[in-house]
């Protein structure tokens, strides 16, 4: 993970936390996950980062990828 990667986590106040890779606090605290994962992937693309998307569990439930893939998906025929 790099420093451009954002994380979606719960927050200790009961919403939801952006939190970027090796921060220790968050940069924008949301009472949905939604409005939380819509925050992060703004950041994500416009940084060209990765977006990782935690459960309540803390498990990592979803991840996307906004920069360059060095090995990019074959096309589905």
């Amino acid at each position: 993970m790099n420093k451009k990667s954002q994380h979606v986590v719960p927050s200790t106040s009961g919403g939801w936390a952006v939190r970027r890779s090796g921060a220790e606090r968050a940069s924008k605290l949301f009472v949905t996950q939604k409005e939380a994962i819509a925050h992060a992937r703004t950041i994500a693309k416009s940084e060209k980062g990765e977006l990782y998307v935690h459960g309540r569990d803390g498990t990592i439930k979803e991840k996307s990828s906004f920069g360059h893939d060095p090995i990019p998906p074959k096309a589905k025929r």
